[in-house]
């Protein structure tokens, strides 16, 4: 492909957080050259590069009672390189929709020759395994994982690194278009090509996000993004002295990280994950408090934001999730030991506005998972190695 060179850097501590980047043209051609790097202002991502990544590469679809036909087309959009792993939360009883979407990968990874995994974020063998391996603030009171988009994430990254990749990539199930999740795990592989550490995660920007109301209407940013972007950079802003407008995906479902970086951070459950791991980067590595990585502060962390040529059409879900996943997101801001009071007003004042929040509360915090790093993280492999074909779509 040919995507634009990075125009500028943010540099925040150990933090390389670079502008948008655009992809230029999905496609570069096998004989296509280009002036020397950094003559002009694109790059050339090579097919057998972006093929290299994807073959290191483990992606992750998280799922609740999604549309069989929206889940079947985010499947088969996955390059045929990377590990599909499914973390379904779908409904067991009465209609037995984990079975069916089980059904319906294992159709799928028979017709096209390829294997993938899938698991129940309920499956008593993990939350077993996490608790033999201390894994606590991933389980609820039942003893079971918890409920939320970002356990099953960290489900995923668990089985990923089980499975010996490299790289994990995070895709929602509710993606109308199956060629937008493939320029999204294409774009991964560019991100992680262009990396100068082995500490690197992208973000996906939507190059459109349509709403149908009477007609198709393109729009540029989502309302929730929008604001959590804002809040994101006055947080960057207050500690640098310099206004910014440099993170642009605050709220990105879509997303890879290294698995040196992922299996370090912790995240914040339910809808809050994405803003949250960028607010611990800013927390760990930023410079501003002291870290417990002194490694990773030296090799220093890459964060690359791509906007897609592909829009992105999903599942409508609501006002009231837009005001939950706005209260979730600015909360991950809120409770940050980064927010000064100015910001953590601005904040209630925002939330207050959108209805998020009465007057006279504050933003709860949330249940945070802490990082694999933690725990015995070997016990843990170990014991989801053991089940490893129990979790496989093919024998």
């Amino acid at each position: 492909m040919f995507i634009e060179s990075p125009r500028y850097t943010e540099r925040f501590g150990s933090v390389r957080m670079n502008h948008v980047q655009t992809v230029v043209s999905l496609d570069s051609g096998a004989k296509s050259d280009l002036p020397p790097p950094g003559a002009m202002g694109v790059i050339k991502i090579a097919e057998e590069t972006i093929k290299d990544f994807e073959n290191k590469m483990a992606i992750v679809i998280p799922v609740k009672d999604e549309k069989l036909k929206l889940f079947e087309g985010v499947v088969s959009g996955v390059p045929h390189d990377c590990l599909v792993i499914v973390v379904s939360n779908s409904q067991r009883e009465k209609v037995d929709r984990f079975r069916m979407e089980g059904d319906a990968l294992k159709q799928l990874c028979h017709f096209t020759f390829r294997q993938a995994l899938i698991a129940h974020q309920k499956d008593p063998a993990i939350a077993e395994a996490a608790m033999e391996a201390g894994y606590d603030s991933l389980l609820g009171e039942d003893g079971l994982v918890r409920d939320g988009k970002s356990e099953g994430m960290v489900i995923g990254l668990l089985m990923a690194k089980v499975a010996d990749k490299e790289y994990v990539g995070f895709v929602d199930a509710d993606n109308y278009f199956p060629g937008a999740v493939l320029e999204y795990v294409r774009n991964f592989a560019a991100g992680f090509s262009l990396a100068q550490s082995p500490y690197s995660m992208v973000r996906i920007l939507w190059h459109y996000k349509p709403k149908i109301s009477g007609g198709l209407y393109f729009r540029k940013w989502g309302r929730t993004s929008e604001i959590t972007n804002k809040h994101l950079n006055d947080l960057i802003s207050s500690k640098t002295g310099f206004e910014t407008e440099v993170v642009r995906t605050g709220n990105a479902g879509e997303h890879a990280m290294s698995m040196n970086l992922a299996e370090i951070l912790p995240y914040a459950s339910g809808y809050a994950v994405e803003p949250q791991e960028l607010v611990s980067i800013f927390e760990s590595f930023g410079g501003i408090l002291p870290t417990k990585e002194p490694k990773v502060m030296g090799q220093g962390i890459d964060i690359f934001q791509i906007e897609t040529r592909n829009p992105h059409l999903h599942e409508e879900k609501g006002e009231e999730h837009v005001r939950n996943m706005l209260l979730c997101s600015l909360s991950t801001i809120y409770h940050s030991p980064l927010s000064s009071e100015e910001i953590k007003q601005a904040i209630v004042t925002e939330l207050v506005r959108q209805q998020s929040l009465k007057e006279g509360e504050e933003p709860p915090p949330v249940h945070m998972i802490c990082s694999p790093k933690k725990v015995d993280s070997k016990k843990l492999i170990s014991k989801l190695r053991e089940d490893l074909d129990k979790y496989r779509v093919l024998p």
